[in-house]
């Protein structure tokens, strides 16, 4: 059997600990132009059985060795220690086939990519959270722009839910009481939206996520017995802790003797809700619906067929679906005089 591997010349310590650092690797956005020119520029070095190709950077250098090595093509990464560029080194009888590999891995990662690899802990993360994000800080402004009477209008009232005004569940989960309560949801809720988001698919996420936010604001109207108000996205942003919780139940199908991680992933979720969610100056019901609605829902992501909660149609329905939720219940909540 012929193993194919990449040496690493490192001359200078500047550049070896550059290589080193090198952990996350993912596509970057690159110039069709820019990229043509230094392709059809190859440098010829003093070994002539050596072609270089110049790369830009060194994460571009180390991607584009994986690539070639992925292609069993041999390849020498060098960093020169003095202008600290960074070429691969390739046999010169393999020059043409290398750049043709480079070719097709630029073309078919034009474009950035919203879903982004954590490579050094086997995580993705989807950049659609941002956009969560940037929407409640958007609700917010509004609202302070208008004072109390909107937020009266769209906060969870236990009064208001008995007498039927039943969308005050969902418009509560895009309003904050302050700047510091929507940067606490903000801080924890970019992070683990993220990744659930690439784990079950931005459309599957937000609508769960949505879902398991109602879902705690209904247990706290259910179980508490005195009149009482609330708002926020917690609720939200636990949902999505959920969802992480009990994520590796989908390896079950594929690895039977997965049981252990699968319980220690969830035993780790466990604790992180205990960290974040039980909080006693914090709507404490309101975030152990939302935990376990999001633990519920995650099950039932886990049990659909991938092809389907990745399919581009399920996650677009997911999304407008979520919006016409919170649409049609401001709608309500504006035109509905309490």
């Amino acid at each position: 059997m012929l193993f194919h591997s990449v040496t690493i010349r490192l001359p200078d310590n500047r550049c070896a600990e550059a290589c080193l650092q090198h952990t996350v690797y993912r596509s970057n956005n690159l110039s069709g132009k820019h990229l043509d020119n230094e392709l059809s520029h190859p440098v010829v070095v003093s070994d002539s059985a050596l072609v270089a190709i110049p790369a830009r950077n060194r994460r571009q250098a180390m991607d584009w060795s994986l690539v070639l090595v992925s292609q069993s093509l041999e390849v020498i990464i060098e960093c020169d220690p003095a202008t600290e560029a960074w070429i691969l080194l390739v046999p010169s009888n393999s020059h043409a086939a290398a750049l043709a590999t480079i070719e097709q891995y630029r073309r078919e990662n034009r474009h950035w990519s919203w879903r982004q690899p954590f490579s050094a802990y086997g995580l993705t993360f989807h950049w659609g959270a941002a956009l969560w994000c940037w929407l409640l800080l958007l609700f917010h402004g509004v609202v302070d722009a208008y004072g109390t009477w909107l937020e009266g209008r769209g906060l969870m009232g236990s009064l208001a839910i008995h007498r039927g005004e039943w969308w005050r569940l969902i418009t509560a989960t895009t309003l904050h009481a302050d700047i510091g309560h929507l940067a606490s949801n903000l801080g924890s809720g970019l992070l683990l939206m993220g990744v659930a988001m690439a784990r079950y698919g931005a459309g599957y996420a937000l609508l769960a996520t949505l879902l398991a936010g109602v879902t705690g604001n209904l247990m706290g109207y259910l179980l508490r017995t005195q009149p009482y108000h609330g708002l926020g996205a917690s609720g939200v942003v636990m949902g999505a802790l959920g969802l992480l919780a009990i994520q590796s139940l989908g390896h079950l199908r594929r690895h039977p003797s997965s049981k252990r991680q699968i319980l220690s992933g969830f035993v780790g979720g466990a604790f992180l809700f205990v960290l974040l969610g039980l909080n006693p100056a914090a709507d404490v019901l309101a975030h152990t619906g939302g935990f376990l609605a999001g633990l519920a829902l995650g099950v039932l992501g886990n049990l659909l067929p991938a092809r389907i909660t990745k399919a581009l149609w399920f996650n677009w329905m997911g999304v407008v679906t979520s919006a016409l939720l919170i649409g049609l219940a401001w709608i309500l909540a504006l035109v509905t005089h309490g």
